[in-house]
C-alpha cells in the first residue's frame, strides 16, 4: 500500500507536516531510517501570517510550501498525502481512508482544530481561521458582506453586514482585529465611496479579563490601548454563549447584530482511534520523553505532558519536534534518551502598521521597535526563498502605498 519502496531500514511515520512534523523529519535526515510523512494536505501552512491572507495582506501562495518540495533530495524520505483515521498500536499500522502503512516508530504531529465548545448555533454560523482554506473563506466573506452592504437599502441590514465580531483575545483575534481595523480606515473607502464607513463596526470579545493573557499585564494593556486607538471595540469578560436571530449572543442575553461572526476562541486536538486522546481539550497525555507508547510519540498541539502543560505555540512543536527525531536516532543506537526541555524564546503579537508587542525573557518592547522584530522572526520562519521574496513584497507594498491589493473574491466553482 501507497507504493513506498521496500528498504532494509526501519520505518519512521510522521502524521502531520506543520511545525512539529517537519521539525522532527529535519532531525532524522542523517538517521539512517526510512521517513514517511502524511498529510491530508501537500504543503505546509504557516499558520500565524492566516490572518493576513484573510485581511488581504498577503497571497495564500507566499504562506503555504509543498511538502514534497521541503523533503526532496533525501535519501529514503517519502511523502503521501491521505487522510489518518487511527492507529492501532498494537500492530504497529496507522490506518488511513485508502490502507493502512506499517510503522517501528510513530510521530503523532496531526495539530489541532477550532473549539467550539459544543455550541452548534456558533459552529454553524462563525468563520475559523486554522487553513488556507478558511483564510479563503473569511476573505470572501468579509468583501461579500461588503458589496451586499453596498446594495443594502435597508439601515439595520445594512449595519448588520457592518458589524464584524471577533471572539477571542490571543494573537490571533488581536491580530485579525487590528487587520480589520486598518483595512476600514485606509483602503476600504476608496473602493468603496458610497458607503460610511464610520458605521462598520470591528467587536473583539474576550471572556476573560485581559487580552493577550499569555503576555505581561503592561503588555496587555499596551495591546487594548492600541487597538482602542484604532477604532476596535474590545470587550473584556464578554462570554459568548450563542449566534441566534443574526445575533451573537453574549453575558447572558447583551446582543450584537452581526452577519460577520469569526471564532477565534480555542483550540481542540485532532483525534484518532486507537489513541488516547481523553487530556484537556482532546489532547494525548505524554512523558518526558514526549512518548506515549514504547515506539509511539507526540508533539505540539495535539500533545500534553500533564506534570508540565505547555502552551500549544509553535516553538513547542518545533523543539518538541527536534527531541524527538534526536531520541528515535538514540533508540536505534542504544543510547539514552534526552528528557525534553522547553526554551522559551519569546512571544509576539502585531497590532497594526508599526504597532506590536513582543517579551523576550526580560525585555519588553512595544511599538515600532517590536513591530520591525515581528517582522524579521516571522519572515525567517517561512520557508522558502521564493516565499520570502513574496511576503517581504507585500509587506513592501501595503507600507508604501497603505493599500491591500488582493482584494479579490474568488471561489472555485463546481463544474457542471
Amino acid at each position: 500500500m501507497y507504493n513506498i519502496p521496500t528498504s532494509s531500514s526501519r520505518r519512521v511515520v510522521i502524521i502531520g507536516g506543520g511545525f512539529g512534523g517537519l521539525a522532527a523529519a529535519k532531525a532524522l535526515r542523517e538517521s539512517g531510517l526510512q521517513v514517511v510523512m502524511i498529510d491530508s494536505n501537500n504543503c505546509h501552512q504557516f499558520q500565524p501570517l492566516l490572518y493576513q491572507v484573510a485581511t488581504s495582506g498577503l497571497e495564500p501562495t507566499a504562506i503555504a510550501f509543498p511538502l514534497r518540495s521541503i523533503l526532496r533530495g533525501r535519501k529514503d524520505f517519502h511523502f503521501r498525502m491521505a487522510y489518518v483515521t487511527g492507529v492501532d498500536v498494537e500492530r504497529c499500522v496507522v490506518m488511513t481512508e485508502t490502507g493502512e502503512l506499517e510503522y517501528d516508530y510513530l510521530v503523532v504531529a496531526a495539530g489541532a482544530d477550532t473549539n467550539y465548545f459544543g455550541m452548534s448555533n456558533i459552529e454553524a454560523a462563525s468563520m475559523p481561521l486554522k487553513s488556507i482554506d478558511e483564510a479563503l473563506a473569511l476573505r470572501n466573506r468579509i468583501y461579500r458582506s461588503l458589496e451586499s452592504a453596498q446594495k443594502c437599502e435597508c439601515v439595520e441590514e445594512q449595519e448588520r453586514l457592518l458589524n464584524f465580531v471577533i471572539v477571542g483575545g490571543g494573537a490571533t483575534g488581536v491580530e485579525l482585529a487590528g487587520a480589520l481595523a486598518e483595512l476600514r480606515n485606509r483602503v476600504l473607502p476608496r473602493d468603496f465611496p458610497d458607503l460610511d464607513f464610520s458605521r462598520m463596526k470591528v467587536w473583539l470579545l474576550n471572556a476573560s479579563d485581559r487580552l493577550l493573557e499569555a503576555f505581561s499585564e503592561k503588555s496587555s494593556e499596551k495591546c487594548l490601548t492600541d487597538l482602542r486607538a484604532m477604532g476596535v471595540d474590545v470587550l473584556v469578560e464578554a462570554k459568548v454563549s450563542d449566534y441566534a436571530d443574526g445575533a451573537v449572543i453574549y453575558n447572558d442575553g447583551q446582543r450584537i447584530e452581526s452577519a460577520n461572526l469569526i471564532w477565534a476562541s480555542g483550540i481542540i486536538a485532532n483525534k484518532f482511534e486507537g489513541l488516547d486522546n481523553t487530556a484537556r481539550g482532546r489532547r494525548i497525555v505524554i512523558d518526558e520523553y514526549c512518548r506515549v507508547g514504547e515506539r509511539v510519540f507526540a508533539i505540539g498541539d495535539i500533545a500534553i505532558n500533564n506534570e508540565s502543560p505547555l502552551p500549544q505555540v509553535a516553538q513547542v512543536a518545533i523543539q518538541q519536534g527536534r527531541n524527538v527525531g534526536r531520541n528515535v536516532i538514540n533508540m536505534e543506537r542504544g543510547r539514552a534518551l534526552e528528557k525534553f526541555v522547553y526554551k522559551n524564546k519569546g512571544s509576539m503579537a502585531t497590532i497594526g502598521r508599526n504597532r506590536a508587542v513582543a517579551e523576550i525573557g526580560r525585555l519588553r518592547v512595544s511599538g515600532f521597535a517590536a513591530w520591525v522584530l515581528w517582522l524579521f522572526v516571522h519572515l525567517l520562519f517561512i520557508l522558502g526563498f521564493r516565499n520570502k521574496l513574496l511576503v517581504m513584497w507585500d509587506w513592501a507594498w501595503s507600507y508604501v502605498t497603505h493599500d491591500q491589493p488582493l482584494r479579490s473574491i474568488i471561489e472555485a466553482k463546481k463544474r457542471r
